[in-house]
């Protein structure tokens, strides 16, 4: 058994260091605003069918997103898991500006195991926001002069940032009697991102002048996410999971630093008071005779209460409702066809950050995925594919297509060899 954990525990250790370097999934102007965009950490399985996972108890992949659920593992069993994202954007604009690009990275990577019978251990890392952007717009303003034929002296801005907050997570899931699970999990999230903001002058008349602004917030802090399932088997054939999760208000230690590299330059360093939202969450699943599973969640984060930069008037609540199914033609089937596992999704959520002069719109997303079992083993690659939309078309829109791809190894090497 030694012999086969060693060369995992080393390719998990790579990610884990490919991942604490930092990396960016989004090339959006919304995620000037806030932390960023924020991640809804969930495996391929759980994104086809439209992120939901509260609910979900199953012993053949790992749900981070409750706790809850990491007993449900065999006892002989040792699971890996690492998804890799791809981001195809179109941005459009009132105006009839267009723009496109496409990002990619591997996004997460974590494991799971049993400690006994009734106690799984999980651990790994996630990403919680992502903030990248680089755009641009030009304008003018009068000069003033004695003369009757005004003089205008032009002007861009262009505005580029990037980072983001990782976190490390590591959670039990305790079973209690047959039918109750509770799970906690313990994050370090940190992270920078940063944004600047360079302002250029340029006229026949007139000297250029070039004004630059950066600002990095930095963060760092922990936080807990609480976990409950109760599961019920009906007539063998109707399986009923209800999931739910809690995180309480938590202080987001974060530093502010501003470079001013105008004429006279100047670097202002502060700390400043950020929050962490309380969070709650409930989750439904219903699965018939191990073949069809419809899911449900949904999920309030209360930042509307939460400080950014010490005032609670610059974010707003973010509510998220999913709806997912999933439909197995025959779990046991000789045929390869019989063992997919085909996949469906919708979800609609409001953003957290507030943009002067625009009423938020709901983001909605659509999902369709597919899970390919292997013939050999128990490991299983997922895919997914997401449309959705943030923004409207009258100020800024975001069409964008969102592909996953994970891999859940999943081996029994936790039993003793007869000879």
């Amino acid at each position: 058994m030694l012999n086969k954990i060693h060369p995992v525990l080393l390719v998990f250790l790579l990610f884990f260091v490919q991942l604490s370097v930092g990396q960016n999934n989004t090339n959006s102007p919304y995620t000037r605003y806030g932390f960023g965009e924020l991640v809804d950490v969930n495996s391929a399985e759980q994104r086809a069918m439209g992120g939901t996972a509260l609910g979900m108890r199953n012993g053949s992949s790992i749900n981070a997103a409750n706790p809850a659920s990491y007993n449900v593992v065999d006892s002989t069993t040792f699971m890996f898991d690492f998804g890799l994202t791809g981001l195809y954007s179109r941005f459009s604009e009132a105006g009839g500006g267009k723009k496109t690009s496409f990002n990619s990275n591997l996004e997460y990577v974590n494991l799971q195991f049993p400690i006994t019978k009734w106690l799984g251990f999980s651990a790994g890392m996630l990403p919680y926001s992502f903030s990248g952007y680089d755009f641009y717009d030009t304008d003018s303003v009068v000069m003033p002069d004695n003369t009757t034929n005004p003089s205008y002296a032009y002007y861009s801005r262009k505005y580029t940032g990037a980072g983001g907050i990782s976190q490390v997570y590591s959670g039990l899931g305790l079973k209690l009697f047959n039918h109750v699970s509770l799970g906690v999990n313990a994050y370090y999230m940190f992270g920078d991102v940063t944004n600047s903001r360079t302002v250029s002058f340029s006229n026949d008349e007139f000297s250029s002048s070039t004004s630059i602004q950066d600002n990095a917030i930095s963060v760092s802090n922990f936080r807990f996410r609480y976990g409950l399932q109760i599961f019920h088997t009906l007539k063998d054939k109707h399986d009923i999971t209800l999931g739910v999760i809690y995180e309480n208000k938590a202080p987001f230690n974060g530093k502010f630093v501003q470079y001013n590299r105008a004429v006279p330059a100047d670097t202002i360093r502060y700390n400043h008071h950020f929050e962490l939202p309380q969070v709650f969450g409930v989750g439904l699943n219903y699965t018939f005779n191990k073949k069809l599973s419809l899911s449900a969640d949904y999920i309030m984060q209360q930042w509307g209460d939460a400080l950014f930069f010490g005032k609670t008037d610059s974010l707003s609540n973010r509510s998220k409702i999913a709806l997912g199914a999933e439909y197995i033609p025959n779990p046991r089937g000789n045929k390869y066809t019989d063992r997919m596992r085909y996949r469906a999704g919708l979800n609609l959520h409001d953003p957290y950050y507030k943009i002067p002069g625009i009423n938020p719109v709901k983001n909605f997303g659509i999902t369709f995925g597919i899970g390919f079992p292997l013939r050999t083993s128990n490991t299983m690659i997922n895919t997914s594919i997401e449309y959705g939309k943030s923004g409207e078309k009258n100020t800024f829109r975001e069409d964008y297509f969102k592909f996953t791809l994970n891999a859940t190894f999943n081996e029994n090497w936790f039993f003793k060899r007869k000879l």
